[in-house]
């Protein structure tokens, strides 16, 4: 009778990145970071019940974006396609686009749905300038 022997042992990556790296490497590979990512790569939020309009904020944005560049980065998550959807940021990438810019710098976190809404209408509700649609329609997820 043979009895058979199951043994936990760590993988050989994980076993090199133990050997290999610091812990400070370790931490920091977990940290957040802006990446520039193609704005091609990105797809809107579906159903984002925030308008992006051409008006004067809009061409306000675009020269600033023009002279300074982008200041803050968008916030994606990464799609199963590897593509990326776009949580904040919907008129930063809009200018850049106007500008002429190829890409975007993001972060990217990893958010199931319900953290993508939360965010994205938090992020939204912070502007200036929201007209009461654009709320109604954050807070009701049935009329998206």
């Amino acid at each position: 009778m043979k009895k058979e022997l199951k043994l936990d042992l760590p993988s050989a990556d994980s076993l090199t990145d133990a050997i290999f790296t610091t812990q400070e490497q370790r931490d920091d590979a977990k940290r957040e970071k802006v990446m520039e990512i193609p704005l091609s790569e990105i797809d809107p939020f579906p159903n984002h019940p925030f308008l992006v309009k051409h008006d004067e904020a809009m061409q306000n944005m675009t020269e600033s974006i023009k002279t300074f560049g982008i200041q803050t980065p968008a916030i994606v998550r990464q799609k199963d396609d590897g593509r990326y959807e776009l949580i904040s940021g919907h008129r930063r990438k809009m200018a850049s686009e106007i500008v002429g810019f190829t890409e975007l710098p993001c972060i990217v976190r990893q958010l199931d749905d319900m953290q993508a809404v939360v965010s994205m209408v938090d992020s939204n509700l912070q502007r200036e300038t929201i007209l009461p649609s654009e709320k109604a329609k954050s807070y009701c997820p049935t009329t998206r």
